[in-house]
């Protein structure tokens, strides 16, 4: 991790120094990530340490799957947009052929910081040599449907779910990483856009963007079954069977739409900086929380 570019500019409070923690089972390496007083939100320390976390799987021989999950209630409530650990103006050391972002005016800052943070980060992983199943627990919300969606198979609890509000939210049309057309049917990716709604597992897997749907407390023991399963597999099957899928997805256009959504995206954050003053239109994790908390009738 490189030094704060502007510390007058910064105040971050890190709650915990492993935002993801990082175990090996047999063959199959378990990353979860760790901030579940946050709802394991994405800050940079998190992205940067799931990058070290795959990259330590990959390289690893032993290791022939990789499981991602999330410590505590949630998966993941998306990308951290307002606890004490948000680390927007701190300066990473780029893994992608990407420049420093903390001093770039406007929405160059933003633009740059993403292209790496999360449309980068996303393709990386899903590029991946080893087979991948996200676990998924409670809300998969926003940026945690990104981790979950570059996974190649993604196991569910039943209390499990769905949910991009950023359009209702912000008026931005989805996460950075695009893929909710190639998730789901296109009418039901405009709704699942434009309302911003929950979607249970269950309704997610009769669409088969989750492969498979447990109790909760099955939810380790099924994960682990088909990461046993595909580790003891042929490594070269596998990880040739991951390209051969993901070539189709690029034939039919996924790389270049993301690419045309992401400037969407982009655009956006830069309307609202000049409407609101703020690239998410003052939004915070809190007003957020409590947004959706109505929409889905809890008190």
């Amino acid at each position: 991790m490189s030094d704060l570019v502007d510390s007058a500019k910064v105040d971050i409070a890190y709650e915990t120094d492993s935002p993801v923690l990082y175990a090996v089972e047999g063959a199959v390496a378990w990353i979860t990530m760790n901030r579940p007083s946050f709802n394991n939100a994405q800050n940079g320390q998190m992205t940067y340490a799931l990058d070290d976390a795959f990259a330590r799987a990959v390289r690893d021989d032993a290791v022939r799957a990789i499981v991602l999950a999330g410590n505590g209630k949630h998966f993941s409530a998306g990308h951290d947009i307002g606890t004490p650990g948000r680390d927007l103006h701190h300066e990473f050391d780029k893994r992608l052929m990407v420049p420093p972002h903390t001093n770039k005016p406007g929405a160059e800052l933003l633009y740059t910081r993403e292209q790496e943070q999360y449309l980068g980060m996303c393709r990386r992983w899903r590029d991946i040599s080893k087979p991948t199943i996200a676990m998924v627990q409670g809300a998969c919300i926003a940026g945690g449907l990104m981790l979950a969606w570059v996974c190649d198979l993604i196991v569910a609890s039943e209390d499990a779910f769905f949910q991009d509000p950023v359009n209702p939210l912000m008026g931005i049309p989805g996460v950075e990483y695009f893929a909710h057309a190639y998730e789901l049917p296109p009418r039901v990716a405009k709704e699942f856009l434009l309302l911003g709604e929950r979607m249970s597992a269950s309704r997610a897997h009769s669409f088969g963007m989750v492969n498979k749907v447990v109790p909760r407390a099955e939810l380790r023991d099924a994960a682990a079954a088909w990461a046993n399963k595909l580790a003891g597999q042929g490594r070269l099957g596998n990880w040739l069977t991951k390209q051969a899928v993901n070539h189709v997805e690029e034939l039919r256009g996924k790389r270049a739409a993301s690419d045309a959504v992401f400037h969407m995206h982009h655009f956006a954050h830069a309307q609202n900086d000049l409407v609101t003053g703020n690239s998410i239109a003052g939004v915070s994790g809190a007003s957020a929380a409590a947004a959706n908390k109505r929409e889905s009738g809890q008190s």
